[in-house]
């Protein structure tokens, strides 16, 4: 078992094409995830992405799309270890820190995305 399993969901009211953009862009992930080395071991194109994990973690992570209804639910999963041992409360931190950062992610892209949507109106298919 992982010392760090993180699993998180959230709803954008966005297509999953144009959630899989953001996460398809290399560039990106240092803004999301700057301590960890990413490399794509499964490109699922509108479905996520899938990596390996290196640096502050030794792992993998993936980012599945579901399309539900008219946008996206964003699953996580980050199941990784640390390069070296903890202490059982520095450990717990880390896990803390990971579902925090998994929330801010996904919140900070809703609200990127979801920008002059008006509740309760679709978003734009494109």
């Amino acid at each position: 078992m992982p010392q760090v399993d993180v699993v998180d969901e959230t709803f954008l009211a966005v297509p999953p094409p144009a959630v899989a953009a953001v996460f398809a862009d290399p560039a990106a992930w240092p803004r999301f995830w700057p301590d960890l080395r990413l490399d794509v071991y499964a490109d699922r194109g509108a479905e996520g992405l899938r990596w390996t994990v290196r640096g502050a973690l030794v792992g993998t992570m993936e980012v599945w799309l579901e399309a539900v209804l008219d946008g996206t639910l964003v699953h996580y999963f980050l199941r990784a270890d640390t390069p070296g041992p903890l202490t059982p409360r520095r450990l717990a931190a880390e896990r803390t820190r990971r579902q925090l950062t998994a929330k801010r992610v996904a919140l900070g892209l809703k609200s990127a995305l979801e920008a002059g949507r008006a509740p309760g109106v679709a978003p734009d298919p494109a």
